[in-house]
């Protein structure tokens, strides 16, 4: 099984941009700022003030090792990391703060990829965050999506490669945000697609004029989500 999971909201219960914004007292620019720049721009802006402020990557990494995570999702994951599932994240969040906290939960090698935002720390210290269709990936066309990062296109590849090696892989989806509904579009009747109660990805897949072929399970914590997971790799295993 390919295990996908977005983060925001899914792994993580709040959202790592709105985390760091808040914790670091960034709140005031951001909201200046909000309308003006590209959410991605955006963020880069702030890393840019807490560099100007004097604020260290080691300071964002002490923020963001702050994040809490429910300890069910933590075992969700290392569960179907264990039965031999293949996980991956895909996330409009970005590579930097995705991966600080799952090291800090001890569960960065449960994932083959994650597939985000790029960063980099450039020669001043100063954390930069670019667009996953940048410079190496080309502009995408979806208007379902962020400028930034189409997840279909990324669901699109995967499944190309999964044709080419002519294995049957079964796809779930886990996700709440509205970007989460064009990778649902692209899965086909063989895959699973666990939205997130009341969540935007939620309200669009009830009132979606277009049929969703994948197989839908419904969760609103992380209890729900380990019983879900756990039933689809393997239902003789005991929750």
């Amino acid at each position: 099984m390919l295990m996908i999971w977005d983060f925001d909201r899914t792994i993580m219960d709040d959202d790592s941009d709105r985390w760091v914004v808040v914790e670091m007292g960034l709140s005031q620019l951001f909201n200046q700022l909000r309308q003006i720049l590209p959410w991605n721009s955006l963020m880069d802006r702030m890393m840019e003030e807490l560099h100007l402020q004097g604020k260290t990557v080691e300071d964002i990494v002490s923020c963001l090792n702050r994040v809490p995570l429910h300890p069910q999702i933590v075992s969700s994951i290392k569960s179907a990391h264990a039965l031999g599932c293949n996980l991956k994240v895909l996330s409009d969040a970005n590579q930097f703060f995705i991966e600080t906290i799952l090291k800090n939960h001890g569960i960065y090698g449960c994932f083959s990829e994650i597939i985000t935002n790029p960063t980099c720390v450039d020669k001043e210290g100063k954390l930069r965050i670019f667009p996953y269709h940048g410079s190496a990936i080309p502009p995408h066309e979806c208007n379902l999506c962020p400028p930034n990062l189409c997840k279909g296109f990324v669901i699109n590849q995967m499944q190309d490669l999964i044709s080419e090696d002519g294995k049957k892989q079964v796809i779930i989806y886990i996700g709440d945000g509205g970007g989460d509904f064009c990778p649902t579009l692209k899965l086909g009747e063989q895959g699973h697609v666990l939205p997130r109660k009341n969540f935007p990805l939620h309200n669009l897949i009830l009132n979606s004029s277009v049929h969703i072929k994948p197989t839908l399970h419904e969760w609103d914590n992380g209890e729900e989500l380990k019983k879900i997971l756990l039933g689809l790799i393997d239902p003789k295993v005991e929750v």
